[in-house]
């Protein structure tokens, strides 16, 4: 079959990577991809908001199976247009994927069904949230109500800083009309751990656990990025809390779903905390997570087309979903100056020295690829990944390959996976 995959960061590469390993692939073709996807897959110059452009080459390259990855075409309705078309696709409908595309709506579905998350209240009016800030207990935690990549939640330490958050969001438009509202919320302490799901609606199996590290500085400190890196399995997330996940979050987010007539088919992403009083949900993404997916992809052992199509076709109970016992961590390389201004086009050189290295895949987000050299093309470049027996071997390899990978102003951080 020909696989169309949609996205050029290094969850799609994660995505390609694994579905190249399938024997009912028989090729892969990827919008608009990136250097390292270009060895795997046909790179289409197609952006991933243009629906038509996707949907014609579909039809043009006969495409059995469309993977809509980023978070931006699946809100604006890629998976629904493609279904009209008469064209297979993996991933939620628009209806579905409001659930990461409103803040507002996700809280307000967890207060309606009784699933534990943050004391919150929503504002379209900047008088009002300014008005509430002012008799808060900090810190409180201020967001963007819509898709800003990552970087719409500041945490705020006091009125001042809480006042500035509300400022930037709705007044100067930080985030453009993502910030058109804003989910003031309150702080909760403890540990974070990021669960992906397959789910077709009826059934849904959580993935191995995972934890990413947001913050572009060691120690978590500086601003928010849409992630430095991360490592499976979280050592936080017990089988105990698992359960306590299934049965108070996970299967109430489906039904919830389902009650509201927005059926969610594809990855559902639980952004969770561990609180002394029990899990409670940060934030929801209709997707992959990026750099979760670089982590978990790699224990996964059975074939991504299998569980697409039993997803697409509501018969996920058929399936045994079956990880390797493996610890997976990936570092991200920056661009110097990321997640604000950087700049790009720099040689990346040492790439070659781990083609062939076992457990070491390096998958690309912001490369171009010219000839055979590579180059930096965007914030975040590269995400070195390694499998290993214990996380700190994993750990281990990912670093020593880190260390053999150069370009200008590379950025990385130094203590992934150090709790």
């Amino acid at each position: 079959m020909k696989v169309l995959v949609v996205g050029s960061g290094g969850r799609e590469h994660a995505i390609v990577w694994k579905l190249s390993q399938s024997r009912k692939v028989d090729k892969i073709f990827c919008a608009p991809g990136n250097g390292g996807i270009s060895e795997l897959a046909e790179c289409l110059d197609i952006g991933v908001l243009d629906t038509e452009g996707i949907i014609k080459a579909c039809k043009d390259n006969k495409i059995d199976l469309v993977i809509v990855a980023p978070d931006d075409p699946l809100a604006t309705g890629m998976v629904n247009e493609l279904t009209k078309a008469g064209i297979r696709a993996f991933g939620p409908t628009r209806e579905a994927a409001l659930i990461e595309a409103s803040k507002k709506f996700s809280k307000n579905l967890m207060k309606k069904y009784g699933i534990p998350t943050a004391e919150f209240e929503t504002f379209d009016n900047t008088e009002k949230a300014l008005e509430y800030i002012k008799e808060r207990k900090y810190p409180i935690v201020v967001k963007a109500d819509g898709l800003a990549l990552g970087k719409g939640v500041l945490i705020c330490g006091n009125e001042e800083e809480a006042r500035e958050a509300v400022l930037t969001i709705m007044e100067r438009k930080k985030f453009g009309d993502a910030g058109n509202s804003i989910v003031i919320e309150e702080f909760l302490t403890g540990k974070e751990v990021s669960v992906l799901s397959f789910t077709d609606g009826k059934t849904i199996v959580p993935m191995v656990s995972a934890q990413d590290h947001k913050r572009v500085f060691d120690g978590d400190k500086g601003p928010n990025t849409g992630g430095m890196g991360a490592f499976s399995p979280s050592n936080v997330y017990t089988e105990e809390v698992a359960e306590i996940c299934m049965n108070r979050i996970f299967r109430p987010t489906i039904e919830a779903m389902n009650k509201e007539g927005r059926t969610f088919k594809g990855v559902l992403y639980f952004g969770l905390i561990i609180t002394e009083n029990g899990p409670k949900v940060l934030e929801y993404n209709a997707r992959f997570g990026d750099p979760e997916t670089q982590v978990v992809l790699p224990r996964l052992k059975n074939d991504l087309v299998d569980i697409m199509e039993a997803v697409i076709d509501e018969r996920l109970h058929e399936i045994e979903i079956e990880w390797d016992d493996s610890a997976c961590l990936c570092v991200i390389m920056a661009s110097e100056g990321y997640p604000h201004e950087y700049r790009k086009g720099f040689k990346i050189t040492g790439l070659d020295s781990l083609r062939n290295e076992k457990d070491i895949i390096v998958f690309h987000a912001g490369t171009k690829k010219s000839g055979n050299e590579f180059f930096t093309n965007g914030g975040r470049v590269l995400g070195v990944t390694a499998l290993g027996k214990t996380l700190n071997d994993a750990r281990d390899k990912a670093y020593n390959a880190v260390s053999r990978i150069h370009f200008e102003g590379a950025h990385y951080r130094r203590d992934i996976g150090k709790f």
